[in-house]
């Protein structure tokens, strides 16, 4: 098996990352339940540039020598006037859906292109992307069962569990709002 190698880019950074990894995006995204055509991704383009811009925006790349990139992560934190839990079904308390800025961290996007699937890929972005952060919980959407089954079954090991049915803009498909909370840490 070839050697996977993880690169963390930050703020800046990852803004200028987009063209080295804009094709592993097509290439995952043009499958169903997906089928995003050359219109989505230029939505994808223009979202990107903006959340590249947001605070505690972080990029990972998995990168073969063999396949070029393998798979990408990214998120930002969500910011105190977030509207990231307005688009919810079911209401959740307030003190759930408090944000300051630094409570919580939003993932966007984690993907891995089809060959490169059931080799630890996706855990290794997912530990890559959050490693040093100091937030209490991490909060993303994704398709429902059975659409997106493996994703739903890894996110579950890894300790994610569904706060609710999201539904961010009226041609958006519904998505379930997942959390992972984070241990702790004492100083």
């Amino acid at each position: 098996m070839t050697d996977v190698t993880f690169e963390l880019f930050q703020g800046q950074e990852a803004a200028g990352q987009l063209d080295a990894f804009l094709a592993a995006y097509e290439e995952v995204y043009a499958d169903p339940p997906y089928s995003e055509g050359p219109r989505d991704v230029a939505e994808f383009i223009d979202r990107y540039q903006v959340q590249a811009r947001r605070p505690g925006m972080r990029l990972v790349l998995a990168r073969s020598g063999d396949d070029g990139i393998v798979g990408f992560a990214f998120g930002f934190l969500l910011p105190a006037d977030t509207g990231w839990w307005q688009s919810l079904h079911e209401p959740l308390p307030a003190e759930f859906t408090h944000e300051d800025g630094t409570r919580t961290y939003a993932i966007i996007e984690l993907a891995v292109r089809k060959p490169w699937r059931r080799r630890s890929i996706a855990a290794r972005l997912h530990t890559r992307l959050l490693d040093g952060l100091s937030v209490e919980r991490v909060t993303l959407t994704m398709r429902p069962e059975p659409e997106a089954a493996p994703a739903q079954c890894a996110y579950v090991s890894w300790g994610y569990r569904k706060v609710g049915v999201s539904h961010p803009w009226d041609e958006a498909p519904f998505y379930d709002a997942m959390v992972l909370e984070l241990p702790r840490t004492t100083g």
